[in-house]
């Protein structure tokens, strides 16, 4: 099954459902009707983004923070000091944060959605901690160290937590460091065992974990980036860490936030699913990566049903904002896609602008209602068990590769649907041709289209081959 994941900003949700209901909402204070919205839309799974007691420093920080406060101002102007906070991803301990509810009032919420069938998601930060953190400093070992040298050479490299005494904060080596953070040593087999427990203590409250930038504390990338100041890794965290937890809950939910193309490693290692950028970048491109998108879409099977699919997350650009007029259509290929589905709040709404992660508050917006709409009927749609389980084939259509559109077959036993998706600026005639279409006739079929034309796109259908012209922007869902 490909569950259907959706990504809430817990602080910033439960501030606006506050708004609304002019009284303090708290995880165990949620009003039914969400989770009456959660059921109808056929979600799996609810990711709750940002429950862990918050970074004092990591606050601090981001109030002074010159780059950051122009992402800031570029949301909110003016600007209330009292909006801003710190970093879900600077964590101080994994201890629920008290003004949500505290650790009672989550496993309240959790048991509010398993009695629905809906699982819960929570974050795992595996890679650092924030400065402010529970460890420091009785146990220092547990992150890398610097020496007063290697300080001198990148003074913003690391952490002075004792007077003369440094220690590295957190980095994706490609990116200038995370300075409201500490980069914990996987090198030392004390912070292996320390991370392991704090993730069967997570475990104990959720279904399952989005464990951030999963693939820093591979084997290979650790090494690489750290082994100079701290030794070498010699075992993967990965598989021991996942496998205790799954030895005490078998159906515990691993998803990785996967880059460089390590999905598939990651995947060997006990994940269940792995974010997929390649399937985001080359849908998400201007215009729209034909090419490379087939080409990953043809993927083994073992490797693509264990993908998590997005064309929005709290760390990319709004999907309307971002893909526009086509945005419409590259729903409907994510959510006809096989894989893991994650659904971002405000996403179904067409909400333009991004919130950095360090606000509380969100700006209103005008929604878009065809949208929403949209999206329901998708979301009902994806409950054929075609689209939980069913394999993919591409289409081979009767036009230039360079026309923007494409198409693919779903397929399982007798169940048949398939998707054409028009990315260009110009109305299209498309044929294609499959051994399934022989003796049908438009009666077995049903269409939903991403438009509101008055009429849906009429198809021919003639022996093995299926005619039908898309308008600009628009793609289809056949289904048999």
């Amino acid at each position: 099954m490909f569950p259907l994941v959706f990504e809430i900003n817990t602080r910033i949700w439960l501030q606006k459902l506050s708004d609304q209901h002019q009284k303090n909402i708290t995880l165990a204070t949620v009003p039914d009707t969400e989770f009456t919205f959660f059921s109808e839309c056929g979600f799996d799974i609810v990711w709750l983004m940002g429950v862990w007691t918050p970074s004092r420093y990591s606050k601090a920080i981001a109030t002074a923070h010159p780059g950051l406060r122009s992402s800031f101002l570029s949301y909110h102007d003016p600007l209330d000091p009292d909006t801003i906070v710190s970093s879900p991803y600077a964590i101080p301990s994994y201890t629920v944060h008290d003004k949500l509810g505290g650790k009672d009032e989550l496993l309240a919420f959790r048991e509010k959605l398993n009695a629905l069938g809906i699982l819960l998601m929570l974050d795992f930060v595996p890679n650092h901690l924030a400065l402010d953190n529970d460890w420091l400093p009785n146990h220092p070992e547990y992150f890398i160290p610097v020496s007063k040298d290697e300080q001198s050479q990148d003074p913003e490299s690391c952490f002075e937590y004792a007077a003369g005494k440094y220690l590295a904060h957190g980095k994706d080596p490609y990116f200038p460091s995370w300075t409201d953070t500490l980069q914990l040593n996987y090198a030392n087999p004390a912070t292996r065992e320390m991370m392991r427990e704090n993730l069967l203590m997570i475990s104990s409250l959720c279904d399952g974990v989005r464990c951030d930038v999963a693939m820093l504390i591979l084997k290979e990338i650790f090494n690489t980036t750290w082994s100079n100041l701290s030794g070498h890794m010699e075992d993967e965290f990965w598989l021991e860490a996942i496998a205790a937890v799954k030895n005490r809950f078998p159906d515990f939910i691993f998803l990785a936030e996967a880059y460089w193309n390590k999905e598939w490693d990651l995947q060997q290692l006990g994940f269940d699913f792995t974010y997929d950028m390649p399937f985001y970048d080359h849908l998400t491109h201007a215009p729209v990566n034909v090419e490379k998108l087939m080409g990953h879409m043809q993927a083994q099977w073992e490797y693509q049903q264990h993908l998590c699919r997005f064309i929005e997350n709290h760390d990319e650009p709004r999907a309307a904002e971002k893909i526009g007029l086509n945005n419409a259509v590259a729903a409907l290929v994510l959510l006809t896609a096989p894989g893991m589905h994650l659904i971002h709040e405000n996403q179904m709404d067409g909400y333009k602008k991004k919130i950095p992660v360090q606000l509380n508050r969100q700006e209103p917006e005008a929604g878009d209602a065809e949208l929403h709409l949209l999206y329901r009927r998708l979301f009902q749609l994806q409950k054929k068990a075609v689209f939980r389980e069913g394999n993919i084939e591409w289409l081979h259509l009767n036009i230039i590769r360079a026309a923007h559109c494409f198409g693919y077959h779903r397929y399982r036993n007798e169940e048949h649907a398939f998707i054409l998706a028009n990315f260009s600026a110009t109305g299209i005639s498309i044929a294609f041709s499959h051994p399934f279409l022989l003796n049908k006739n438009n009666n077995n079929l049903t269409i939903l289209c991403t438009s509101c034309r008055d009429k849906t796109p009429e198809i021919l259908l003639d022996g093995e081959t299926m005619h039908i012209r898309l308008a600009p922007h628009e793609g289809v869902v056949v289904t048999c």
